[in-house]
């Protein structure tokens, strides 16, 4: 199954800023036909599922927008439902919700070096609220990602659990370990028996780290795997260096070592997801 690329790559194409603490969740604020857009790109590329605005989405910042509780909640839904509208009703398009780091809504870069200093506990209470209002919206699937290390994991597990809804877990990954340090294997062994988990793997990492952890991550777990890696892209601080080498690449190869679901993240867009869609065409995936 094909899974779109980076929502940011195709707003900032599209020439929306996504500068501030919620990034592409602002627009559902500010511009959410914007995001009707971007959505409806990825499916016209071939995407059956799209991932929501929401993975930088928090109570606080919508707070320092002047929108309470009660709004944000509302805001968590209409990620959810613009996701819905761009897929126009065509039958086999699905919704993930996205469920970003604890890092990411903190907006300091935190989310590629996780251990923020809070235990399980802590992180499931910051993330069972967004949670529970993104599966209240009705999402086909909770994508939990961008994940720094295992003890957020295991916060996610928690807090995932009786939501009604199925997730994805997927990890962030360098050098073959979590972005923390953490063997993959036991990484991965934590979603092994969690019934809500129907697939489990990486993404926004280089495409070159995917091919090992797929095959880890089914030899784990038994699950179907995700993998949605960035270009291979490297941020500079001043801007992205190196070649680019969209998913289609790769793709055959990921699949014959159990993806079953894959896409791309930062720097992949329509165009690569055109390309990955054909080449999964020609593998029958």
């Amino acid at each position: 199954m094909v899974l779109d690329g980076g929502l940011s790559a195709q707003l900032a194409a599209a020439g929306h800023r996504l500068d501030g603490e919620l990034w592409s969740a602002r627009l559902l604020l500010d511009a959410p036909a914007a995001l009707v857009a971007a959505h409806r790109a990825y499916f016209a590329a071939g995407a059956a599922v799209v991932i929501t605005a929401s993975y930088q989405a928090g109570f606080a910042g919508f707070a320092r927008r002047g929108v309470g509780r009660a709004g944000a909640v509302e805001l968590f839904g209409r990620s959810v439902a613009l996701a819905r509208e761009a897929a126009d009703g065509v039958p086999g398009r699905w919704v993930a919700a996205s469920v970003g780091p604890y890092g990411a809504v903190r907006a300091d870069g935190s989310e590629y070096r996780g251990r923020y200093g809070l235990g399980v506990a802590e992180l499931e209470r910051f993330h069972r609220p967004r949670i529970e209002a993104l599966a209240a919206a009705g999402p086909d699937l909770l994508a939990l990602e961008t994940v720094p290390d295992t003890v957020e994991a295991e916060a996610l597990l928690r807090a995932v659990k009786g939501v009604g809804v199925p997730a994805w877990l997927s990890y962030t990954v360098a050098g073959g370990r979590t972005r923390a340090g953490q063997p993959l294997d036991r990484a991965f062994a934590l979603a092994a028996g969690v019934e809500e988990v129907v697939a489990v793997g990486v993404n926004c990492c280089a495409p070159g780290e995917v091919g090992a952890a797929v095959r880890l991550a089914a030899a784990v777990t038994g699950k179907p795997v995700v993998a949605y890696p960035n270009s291979g892209e490297r941020w500079d601080g001043a801007g992205w260096t190196g070649r680019a080498a969209g998913p289609a690449r790769y793709a055959r190869d990921w699949v014959a070592a159990g993806a079953r679901l894959v896409g791309g993240c930062c720097r992949v867009g329509p165009a690569q997801i055109a390309e990955l869609a054909e080449a999964l065409a020609r593998t029958g995936r």
